[in-house]
């Protein structure tokens, strides 16, 4: 074993460049595996990895990006097969001097609930990668990564079944966004609480787009990060692709991020051995520069981070069964529409997390807390609380929630300890740390803060950092001990004081039993929040509460320029207050719930029994033109800003379509034809397997009226000539996520112009705007969005 790991961090290590444009030049057909060569063009990968290792770099990847059963599936080969071989070319290549990382790209299919790929199944292909190679190399590599559900199934899969160090590398857009929404900081933090060794970005930039994004990424982990760009974005140069950032510019972008902090340095599509060479000769062995990452306090969800400390965060409490009838009839009847309706307003109100407890006796909270989760992800970006004493439904919840989780939680009991704290850890979460143990609730503060700190030490010992865990010293009620409130305050400043950590509290815990609980909850909140209380499990809906955290957030300079006091408080009357506690916390009224709000809120059965009602007294057309159309509007802006991403999209054009779907049995009813705007040909091009792109925008087009004729992927050109001449299709639409198969998107382009007119839009990640109008494209879509867009303009004109 080549000795690189040890390495990380201190001195740079060089990974290296890219395979697919290489073996191109070797004579790969567009859309043919590359990673079949490992067994029928062994001499050709061989070669190419020895030239690397010769270039100098310290770590060489096998050629098993795509070695998964889902794309090896009709190639006659097993897994095993291409992996074991992939690894033992690249091991004789390195004769030494190299490093063997085992590459582990993504899936190629969308995990639920945006795809049809479960996490569970997303799991098995891995795992088959993983031990298929983990004798044979030395550390694996997870890389060119979209989505964060798929990097936590490829390193959980990695750290179940064997002992490698893992890198893990995700590829952003022009944004810094994930394809599924994710931020830098939010994919950072799943795969370092998850046991990642190094975390990073590769692919679709290049190193001047890359640039700006790379001191958010040393500035979001303290792992040694990795940046690994193209040569710059493609361009077509006499019908072949090109990358432009020739071997010296790419050494000047790589100078920069190692001067910045950045430990390994790689290439990924366009560079070559003469590009690494640059890099190995200028900066292998020099000393990582020295950064200072204070330890952060961090849970996330798939898109976006909660931190504590900035100011004291909102964990809303009200998806709770405890004293809530109905919400206790929607868990024992499967309505996770309501749950998550009580999600949603929490987070419209302000919930910076949302706490989920679904324990109820008789029932299989395992099973219930899972489905909870997933429904309340698919609706809310918000990150949750895992709430629950249950460790069968704390494991299952764990393993299934997409991000870092915040865990309700352990306590000073043995049993607690040692059952909850290496969920924890395995899960990468943080946790919620309660002052009590065998005795009970210490009745001073002194004893609250002797058992918060046997929960750090214990912690400790579990390789759990002390930044993860949030201590609540327990807020009892005022109504039997006069001294109560006091006790937790003077709790939550020692601790504070002591340890550093930060802290939580049940809140409106403090007035049980008091008449008009709201004004003591909330007087009590800011009398915890200035002795520094971190967090509060509060009812963001309760006025009289929301009224003192925003005054006191303003009056301690958290509020900059009491914006947000003022955007809640201007020109409003005073509103009835929600109380706090109680069967009075029932959620909003289903009929509070406008046909438009479900939609964009992607909630499915409310929008379609929201447009049976609408049905029976409105026209369909004026519900599809006054309704359904501009919430999709209103989503599909939302997601072209940046402020809804990909899961939210696709769930309320799930909920458009069940809308739609009811709106079109009636017109059958009713004799009527339902009309389409126009038809649109979809087609992933030749010899390209990635279809994720397509799909989507497949389901947004079908939303807005359009009827799509699907012809699926690794479709030859001549199939979608014939397609759209029989068709006499108006607008075609192509898609290619390799570099590879761009050449058949040209080919095919150039054979549709040859045979029909029509208008042509283009997508994909190894595309942008220039490349598509350098090989004749029409239009060059970066997102589903940008397609519909185009195909209402397209249409428009023909009308």
């Amino acid at each position: 074993m080549y000795p690189v790991i040890e390495r990380f961090g201190k001195d740079a290590v060089i990974f290296d460049g890219g395979m697919g444009t290489l073996l191109q030049a070797h004579g790969l057909r567009g859309g043919a595996l590359p990673e079949l060569w490992n067994l029928e063009r062994r001499e050709v990968i061989l070669g190419i990895q020895r030239e690397y290792a010769a270039a100098g770099c310290d770590i060489l990847s096998t050629n098993t990006f795509g070695a998964n059963r889902l794309k090896l599936r009709k190639t006659g080969y097993t897994v095993g097969q291409v992996v074991g071989a992939a690894c033992e070319i690249a091991r004789e290549a390195s004769a030494g001097r190299a490093a063997v990382a085992l590459d582990i790209g993504p899936s190629g299919k969308l995990l639920e609930p945006c795809g049809d790929l479960s996490f569970d199944d997303a799991y098995a292909l891995f795992q088959e990668m993983v031990v298929a190679g983990r004798d044979k190399a030395d550390l694996v590599l997870i890389e060119t990564m979209s989505d964060t559900y798929e990097v936590k199934a490829a390193l959980l899969a990695v750290k179940e079944n064997c002992d490698l160090p893992v890198v893990v590398t995700y590829t952003f857009d022009s944004t810094g966004k994930l394809l599924t929404g994710g931020s830098i900081e939010a994919a950072v933090a799943l795969a370092e609480s998850l046991g990642a060794d190094a975390v990073g970005m590769n692919c679709s930039l290049g190193p001047e787009q890359m640039a700006d994004f790379v001191p958010r990424l040393l500035a979001a982990t303290h792992l040694p990060v990795c940046v690994t760009p193209n040569a710059g974005l493609p361009v077509a140069v006499n019908g072949e692709t090109s990358y432009p950032v020739g071997p010296e510019a790419f050494l000047g972008w790589a100078q920069r991020f190692a001067g910045e902090g950045v430990a390994l340095l790689g290439g990924c599509c366009g560079t070559t051995p003469a590009h690494m060479r640059c890099v190995s000769d200028a900066l292998r062995g020099r000393p990582v520069p020295a950064r200072s990452v204070p330890a952060r306090t961090v849970v996330s969800s798939y898109t976006k981070t909660a931190e504590f400390g900035a100011r004291p965060l909102l964990i809303g409490e009200r998806i709770n069964p405890t004293g809530k009838p109905r919400l206790k009839e929607a868990i024992r009847a499967g309505d996770f529409e309501y749950i998550c309706r009580e999600g949603i307003a929490q987070a419209e109100s302000g919930a910076d997390i949302l706490d989920v407890n679904v324990g109820l006796p008789g029932i299989d909270e395992p099973a219930v807390m899972a489905q909870a989760i997933a429904a309340l992800q698919s609706v809310t970006d918000t990150p949750l609380q895992i709430d629950t004493s249950n460790t069968e439904a704390m494991a299952r919840a764990l393993r299934l929630y997409n991000g870092k989780p915040l865990v309700n939680s352990v306590n000073g009991k043995a049993e607690s300890l040692h059952t909850v704290l290496p969920l924890v850890k395995k899960y990468g979460a943080a946790v919620v740390a309660l002052t009590l143990d065998e005795d009970g609730i210490p009745d001073t503060a002194a004893g609250r803060v002797r058992i918060a700190e046997k929960i750090l030490r214990t912690a400790e010992a579990y390789g759990i950092r002390r930044c993860d865990i949030v201590v609540d010293t327990l807020a009892m009620t005022v109504s039997t001990g006069a001294d109560n409130a006091k006790i937790t305050l003077d709790a939550i400043g020692e601790i504070r004081r002591r340890f550093g950590v930060h802290t939580v509290l049940g809140v409106s815990n403090i007035s049980f039993g008091l008449p008009r609980r709201e004004l003591i909850t909330s007087t009590f909140f800011a009398m915890a929040m200035q002795r520094g209380l971190s967090a509060g499990i509060v009812n963001p809906l309760s006025g009289e509460l929301m009224k003192a955290y925003r005054a006191y957030c303003a009056l301690t300079g958290l509020d900059d320029g009491c914006k947000a006091y003022i955007e809640a408080y201007a020109n409003t009357a005073a509103a009835p207050d929600v109380p706090a506690g109680g069967a009075a916390q029932a959620a909003a009224p289903a009929s509070e719930m406008t046909l438009h709000r479900a939609i964009v809120k992607g909630l499915r059965e409310q929008a379609g029994s929201l447009t049976e009602a609408a049905l029976k007294t409105t026209p369909p057309l004026e519900i599809i033109n006054g309704a359904l159309i501009p919430a999709l509007d209103e989503v599909g802006k939302g997601f072209e800003k940046g402020t809804v991403f990909l899961p939210q999209l696709l769930m309320s054009a799930d909920a458009a379509k069940e809308a739609f779907d009811r709106i079109k049995t009636e017109l059958k009813s009713r004799g009527v034809e339902e009309k389409k705007k126009g038809r649109i040909l979809l087609a992933t091009v030749k010899g390209d397997i990635h279809d994720i792109g397509k799909n989507i925008v497949k389901v947004l087009l079908e939303n807005y009226g359009f009827e799509v004729v699907d012809l699926g992927k690794d479709v030859p050109p001549e199939a979608v000539v014939q397609a759209a001449v029989e068709g006499n299709i108006r607008l075609v639409g192509l898609s290619a996520l390799m570099t590879t198969t761009v050449v058949h998107m040209e080919e095919t382009i150039r054979a549709l112009r040859a045979a029909h007119d029509c208008k042509i839009m283009v997508g994909g990640a190894v595309l942008n705007a220039e490349y598509a109008a350098s090989i004749g494209a029409d239009f060059y879509s970066k997102d589903a969005m940008g397609s519909v867009r185009y195909a209402e303009s397209v249409f428009a004109k023909e009308v």
